[in-house]
């Protein structure tokens, strides 16, 4: 096992820690069902392709 990270791992080890980071936030904010529940409105968003945040909310 390399004890140096890729520049790939590197990078997605950033996002893994930004998306710890926001869920502990949703957490403390809202709790654990609306942190659960917003992660996974995302993942269906990504899952559909509509990655732009201004088309997921309603005005």
């Amino acid at each position: 096992m390399a004890d140096k990270l890729t520049p790939e791992e590197q990078s997605k080890d950033k996002y893994f820690t930004q998306l710890s980071n926001i869920s502990a936030d949703m957490i403390e904010a809202h709790g654990k069902d609306f942190a659960m529940g917003a992660l996974v409105m995302a993942a269906q968003w990504i899952a559909r392709g509509q990655t732009d945040p201004q088309s997921q909310t309603e005005h």
